[in-house]
């Protein structure tokens, strides 16, 4: 599984998954992806084969369902309760690179499959 980090996570989440072997790409290191709306972000995954990971629930969610019922393929999501994994403690980055370490080893041949990967 390939993945895009929304805009919420630093890069250097998406450099400690790639030190672990991991194809992790960063929307803030990006700067053609910056300030993108959702869709656009959710597109550009899809053109990459990545599945997006987001504390934003409500709208990738939607997206992924739109998609899914115009039948359109995807690489769905991984979508990250940020009351569990809050974004303003130090630990935070540490634990989303274990966990998200963990979901990739498990799953590293999900490709297209759109489905939703809670954290």
């Amino acid at each position: 599984m390939r993945l895009l980090l929304d805009e919420m996570y630093p890069v250097t989440l998406a450099q400690q998954l790639h030190r672990r072997g991991h194809d992790v790409s960063a929307v803030v290191g990006r700067p053609e992806l910056r300030a993108l709306p959702d869709a656009d972000v959710f597109a550009a995954a899809q053109a990459e084969g990545r599945a997006v990971v987001t504390e934003n629930i409500a709208d990738f969610s939607g997206i992924a369902d739109a998609a899914d019922q115009r039948g359109v393929v995807h690489f769905g999501l991984v979508l990250i309760d940020p009351v569990k994994y809050p974004r303003g403690q130090l630990r935070t980055i540490g634990r989303l690179v274990t966990e998200i370490d963990r979901l990739l080893t498990q799953h590293p041949g999900d490709h297209a499959t759109g489905r939703r990967h809670w954290l």
